[in-house]
């Protein structure tokens, strides 16, 4: 695992039909949302605007990973955490995977904290992987979000101490299209259908990924400062004064993974981050403008969910 060490634990997720699918989150987004409709959907060519993604479908072999943690963020960072997106597409036995969800910058590589939007092909033997991942930081002159291109300044497809990705083949093929508009409750869009998930499948553990694009209004980020705490963050009050937050405006593309519960893996149950064609994105929160957001997503259920190097040491810090 690159040199982020650590084991790999495999744990087959429960993936009820995709109509039977569409009508639970439509009952509990309707808790939530004026608007929503949920439906089975020929998956669009995401390579295609205004996704221009590096692959075309989120289909194929769906799976889903945790790697690292949290706790290896915070109290205090452990810089030796870096990982690679081929390597992990190998471990999670889909080598060539299309992968994408959230997770942090390698500081070994852009040699500063930072929010990454993972989006690779990763390689395969006579292929080399396509790297089409954002990332996102605080400007140190004037504190304002700052966004990137990946490829356009870096060639490796590392990242460092955390992610929530999901991985498929790549493929066209058959996904859950979820729209939702006009927020009436408290949860956010992720929320409310993990929240919806939970509840249904109580004795079950699902999990979700994909992608959505929050078509109109604004929304609550976050994004790391470039340089680590040199102080423990011992709560999720300090983390939340460590950390920059912004309000950034729509369109945004998000990229999703989430479980309806937790079977034992010490798992980060949701993780959100987004990426916009104008130069704002990071770790996606909640829209701040619910009578006028608009959401329109594509998700999959995943066939299994993979942990890889599970901190030993762990705390629920940090998790929002």
């Amino acid at each position: 695992m690159a040199s982020g060490g650590g084991k790999t634990e495999k744990y087959e997720l429960d993936v009820p039909p995709l109509q039977e699918l569409c009508d639970v989150l439509h009952n509990g987004l309707k808790n939530n949302f004026a608007d929503a409709q949920v439906r089975v959907v020929e998956c669009p060519d995401l390579s295609q605007a205004p996704f221009h993604f590096p692959a075309n479908g989120l289909c194929g072999s769906p799976r889903i990973m945790d790697v690292g943690g949290v706790p290896y963020l915070i109290p205090l960072v452990q810089l030796d955490k870096v990982y690679n997106m081929n390597t992990v597409a190998k471990e999670v036995e889909l080598p060539g995977a299309f992968i994408l969800g959230a997770g942090a910058a390698s500081s070994r590589t852009l040699g500063m904290n930072a929010e990454l939007m993972p989006l690779v092909v990763t390689e395969i033997e006579g292929r080399s992987a396509l790297n089409g991942s954002y990332f996102s930081y605080i400007n140190p002159a004037d504190g304002t979000c700052l966004q990137e291109k990946y490829s356009d300044r870096f060639d490796d497809c590392d990242f460092g101490l955390l992610a929530n990705l999901y991985a498929c083949e790549g493929k066209a093929g058959q996904v859950l299209e979820v729209k939702a508009s006009r927020r009436t409750g408290e949860d956010s869009f992720v929320t409310c259908l993990r929240k919806t998930l939970e509840k249904f499948y109580s004795d079950k553990c699902l999990g979700l990924g994909g992608t959505f694009i929050m078509q109109n209004g604004e929304a609550k980020i976050h994004i790391m400062p470039q340089e680590f705490s040199t102080c423990p963050l011992s709560s999720d009050e300090e983390v939340n004064k460590w950390l920059k937050h912004y309000t950034v405006r729509a369109p945004l593309i998000c990229q999703s993974v989430l479980v309806s519960r937790d079977p034992g893996l010490d798992l980060r149950l949701e993780h959100t981050h987004c990426f916009s064609h104008h130069g704002e994105g990071g770790h996606y929160y909640i829209d701040t403008t619910p009578d006028v957001v608009v959401y329109l997503g594509y998700f999959l259920p995943a066939e299994f969910i993979y942990r890889i190097d599970r901190p030993s040491n762990t705390h629920r810090i940090g998790r929002d």
